[in-house]
């Protein structure tokens, strides 16, 4: 089959996407080529039909067909100013649908099921709720001595490492109403009781990405915890591991912060989260 594309400029040769989409491979083509248009906008913020059809190796006639035809739909608005092309509403209204069908439970399964398996932990994963860290998944690794079912458990959220997450990337004012009707009773010894040096290790789970516990919330149990993000960067969640003080030191095991931090990624990931 010979080529459409012309061998000097690099460029299909005009009217030669009107003979392909004739049939159901060209249709399909074009459907490929207005996914690529709208990728190009999504990058680059706002781009022309020169632009576009260059970076597409298509000619100019198509590139602007491709973006008529997405503008009626309203997936491209034109900037009348400059005439420049930019995505429109019409893809707001479909990102909107997508958070609503999504579950954070069911996105973050297969996720924290890997994580207990590699380290052999158990892997929670909590949500915000009345004040408190409320944990509605659980995941147990082969070899843990942990039988307790945490799901469904409130958790105060200044002695453990998920409550911290959440508690980090609340506003100052949030927070502070939080904690003034929860107060920061200690539950063992080593509980943070002191707002100030509380607020101090909330600085440093916002710098270094994840929290920990210290026997803080029980004796004899350390954690470690990430933020998981939803699709406009709000937190939404923490991913936790936890495990016998005896043997479980999260800074010390080597990789697990990383580990930990990729799988809140993951789980963010899921829920349409972009690292910008």
């Amino acid at each position: 089959m010979a080529s459409n594309i012309d061998p000097e400029s690099g460029i299909e040769a005009e009217g030669a996407d009107i003979e392909a989409e004739g049939g159901q491979q060209g249709g399909v083509q074009s459907v490929d080529r207005a996914l690529a248009v709208l990728e190009i906008l999504a990058r680059d913020g706002h781009a022309g039909v020169s632009e576009i059809a260059e970076e597409m190796h298509i000619h100019k006639s198509t590139a602007s067909r491709l973006l008529g035809s997405l503008v009626s739909r309203e997936m491209v608005h034109q900037n009348s100013e400059r005439g420049k092309y930019q995505l429109g509403f019409g893809i707001l209204r479909l990102a909107s649908s997508i958070p609503g069908r999504l579950s954070l439970v069911r996105e973050a399964r297969p996720v924290l099921e890997s994580l207990a398996e590699q380290y052999k932990e158990t892997v929670n994963l909590a949500v915000l709720r009345s004040n408190y860290a409320v944990n509605v998944d659980q995941a147990m690794g082969p070899s843990t001595l942990a039988t307790y079912d945490w799901v469904g458990s409130l958790t105060p959220l200044h002695a453990t490492s998920s409550g911290k997450v959440l508690l980090a990337a609340l506003t100052a004012e949030e927070r502070d109403r939080i904690l003034k009707e929860t107060g920061t009773p200690a539950r063992t010894p080593r509980t943070i009781t002191n707002r100030g040096k509380l607020e101090s290790q909330l600085l440093d789970v916002s710098r270094d990405g994840y929290a920990v516990a210290r026997e803080e919330f029980e004796i004899g149990l350390n954690s470690m915890a990430v933020p998981v993000y939803n699709h406009v960067g709000t937190v939404i969640g923490a991913v936790s591991i936890s495990g016998p003080a005896f043997r479980f030191d999260p800074e010390q095991t080597p990789g697990l912060a990383e580990a930990l931090k990729q799988a809140g990624m993951q789980v963010s990931a899921n829920m349409g989260f972009t690292r910008r």
